[in-house]
């Protein structure tokens, strides 16, 4: 369990075996309710949540921030589909010993998320899907030529990558990236493993298989789901919102302006009140299993 007391930035990092997989993640939070499960971006990590947001959401419910195999401090091989990374990740959490939970995937953590909801519809209660897309999406196969290079370009400090990643040029947006940045950084202490090459070039053939399939699989999860994006998101194109949007059966759909793939990171805010709206105030659609 989570000590309440703790908070994003002294959570201490937590292990639990699973599968042959020695799983890294941080739990903390108000333990009432259903706790809600971040699962994570290409090349991110643990330190790569933004505390301005799982800190507003700890404080109603319990948050676990996960590590998937082969990623920062957890064990184990990446596997080279979302299916995999899926039933890595839903081997966490049952080793956690959640049995409902609500799902928040970011961009890669979108497809983990949305396959977990296929393969096991009745651990989830709610789906917050935010700078990602279904599979067989527009251009979801491979990265723009013009972005690719972007996740591979030497920063000092290395972070900066993600300012022309998750933010857009414009003088607002890229002072947000900043202000982002610093909140990454607060964390002095028990800091994650960066992501390590084999894993990144796994994780690049995951996400090239999950490009080239077949979204008709969205009819079929009726679940309460949040669709998030900005509105010009260069990693992941926001057509692919409007896709997720008008084939989920009960989705909604949030578009934030002047933003790209982080727009939560730049319109926090909004997107806390957003987001524990629909955690909190939506109808629970019951799911048939079988």
């Amino acid at each position: 369990m989570s000590n309440q007391s703790n908070t994003h930035n002294t959570a201490p990092t937590q292990f639990v075996e699973a599968d042959g997989v020695r799983f890294a993640y941080r739990r903390f939070g108000n333990p009432v309710g259903t706790p809600i499960v971040l699962l994570q971006h290409f090349m991110g990590n643990l330190d790569n949540y933004d505390p301005a947001i799982t800190d507003y959401l700890a404080t109603e419910r319990e948050v676990i921030l996960t590590d998937n195999a082969g990623v920062g401090l957890s064990t184990g091989t990446a596997p080279q589909t979302v299916a995999g990374m899926a039933r890595d990740a839903a081997s966490l959490i049952d080793a956690l010993g959640l049995t409902h939970v609500d799902l928040f995937g970011f961009s890669m953590g979108g497809f983990v998320a949305q396959q977990i909801t296929v393969d096991r519809p009745e651990l989830v209660r709610r789906l917050i899907l935010v700078g990602t897309g279904p599979r067989g999406g527009e251009g979801m196969g491979q990265l723009a030529p013009d972005v690719a290079p972007l996740f591979a370009t030497t920063h000092d400090p290395q972070d900066l990558m993600w300012l022309p990643i998750f933010f857009s040029p414009s003088q607002d947006s890229q002072a947000a990236g900043r202000r982002f940045l610093e909140r990454i950084r607060a964390r002095t202490e028990d800091r994650d493993a960066p992501v390590s090459q084999v894993t990144v070039a796994a994780h690049a053939a995951a996400a090239a298989e999950w490009g080239a399939g077949s979204f008709d699989y969205l009819k079929a999860i009726p679940h309460s789901t949040l669709v998030v994006n900005g509105n010009h998101d260069v990693v992941v194109a926001t057509v692919n919102s409007y896709i997720l949007q008008q084939n989920l059966p009960n989705a909604e759909l949030i578009l934030f302006p002047d933003s790209n793939h982080g727009s939560h990171f730049q319109f926090t805010e909004q997107f806390n009140r957003y987001l524990t709206d629909f955690i909190d105030l939506r109808p629970e659609i019951p799911i048939s299993v079988g």
